[in-house]
């Protein structure tokens, strides 16, 4: 009888860890985080640069406008309208210096700067880019998966 707990024991544990890591895992692909952030006529009085989001391949799928703005404070905002990724886990936003992104190797092999988690897949949304970043080294902006080192979606920034 104790042999029967030992064992009923054990793998109720190994299928709780191991259901939760699907949960974890999984779950982004039929759960979406839906964001509609507004922004000030003062944060857009000018445009810097602008790109269109891309599909990175044929799983990981993104669309939608990607544009930085000088506002009249001199602070500059990166804002994504329209968008639409598909999620994932630990979606991170990032300014890359790499042109025409189009693999995971393109963000690795460049200097990035992050700007923060992905606030949700769907939606505008807006990131604060930090006062004394030289934006004329950034040429693309990219949805990463920072777990597990996948280029999500990319966007080639035109000035």
């Amino acid at each position: 009888m104790k042999k029967l707990i030992l064992v009923a024991f054990i793998a109720g544990t190994v299928g709780f860890v191991a259901g939760n890591a699907f949960w974890y895992l999984a779950s982004p692909l039929w759960i979406d985080q839906v964001v509609d952030e507004g922004i000030s006529q003062s944060e857009t009085a000018r445009i810097l640069a602008r790109g269109t989001f891309s599909d990175a391949d044929a799983a990981h799928r993104g669309r939608g406008t990607a544009t930085i703005f000088e506002g009249t404070d001199g602070r500059h905002t990166l804002r994504l309208s329209d968008f639409e990724v598909t999620n994932g886990p630990d979606l991170e936003v990032w300014l890359v210096a790499a042109e025409n992104v189009t693999a995971s190797s393109d963000v690795t092999g460049s200097e990035w700067l992050a700007l923060g988690q992905l606030k949700g897949n769907i939606g505008d949304q807006n990131y604060d880019i930090p006062a004394g970043t030289d934006l004329s080294k950034y040429n693309s902006v990219v949805i990463w998966c920072e777990q597990f080192g996948v280029l999500f979606s990319p966007a080639s920034l035109l000035r």
